[in-house]
């Protein structure tokens, strides 16, 4: 248990009946009338949902304990992603729904963090920006365009992105996995 007071951000808490929050930002607030509270941004660890909560200041909230840990992507079963704790060499499973959209920018042997509550994962955080290399794209045509245009261009996973028209099938970009965008060409 924990008060409001302690709040920082990352901190994930258990509200509502057992579900997981972490807290995106936090502000606390004492008006010149009445007693002191806490804004809060919070968002459902299994859901992505983000809410704003306000809290009475000094208000005890409970905290839940998320273990954070850097994990090896293995490989893919069909129904499951398989990583490996880079410390302690267990292999944990992951099921396809809590990898969801980053499977998209996966790599075999990609460094992850995952989170783990009770022994169950709860989500995995990829790096900002990953390194892929493009395994298909069409010959770009400038044509009479006054700006630059883009493409689709499919990744190496399977994943398709928008690159600039003077990108070409074989070579390496960065992606940012947050959004998917182009980042530049890896050298």
């Amino acid at each position: 248990m924990a008060t409001t007071n302690d709040l920082k951000n990352g901190m994930t808490l258990k509200l509502d009946g057992g579900e997981l929050w972490n807290v995106v930002e936090f502000q606390h607030v004492k008006p010149g009338k009445g007693g002191a509270f806490v804004r809060t941004k919070l968002k459902n660890v299994t859901s992505g949902k983000v809410v704003d909560k306000t809290f009475n200041a000094g208000t005890k909230v409970e905290t839940a304990n998320v273990d954070r840990r850097e994990m090896q992507y293995l490989y893919n079963d069909g129904d499951s992603f398989v990583f490996m704790d880079t410390q302690t060499y267990d292999q944990v499973s992951v099921s396809n729904d809590i990898v969801g959209k980053s499977a998209d920018y996966l790599l075999e042997s990609a460094v992850v963090t995952v989170a783990v509550h009770e022994g169950n994962p709860l989500y995995i955080e990829l790096p900002a920006a990953v390194e892929m290399e493009i395994s298909q794209t069409d010959p770009g045509v400038q044509g009479d365009r006054s700006t630059g245009g883009t493409k689709p261009a499919t990744l190496e996973t399977g994943a398709v992105i928008q690159v600039p028209l003077f990108v070409t099938t074989g070579e390496r970009v960065k992606v940012d996995t947050r959004t998917g965008d182009y980042l530049g060409r890896v050298s």
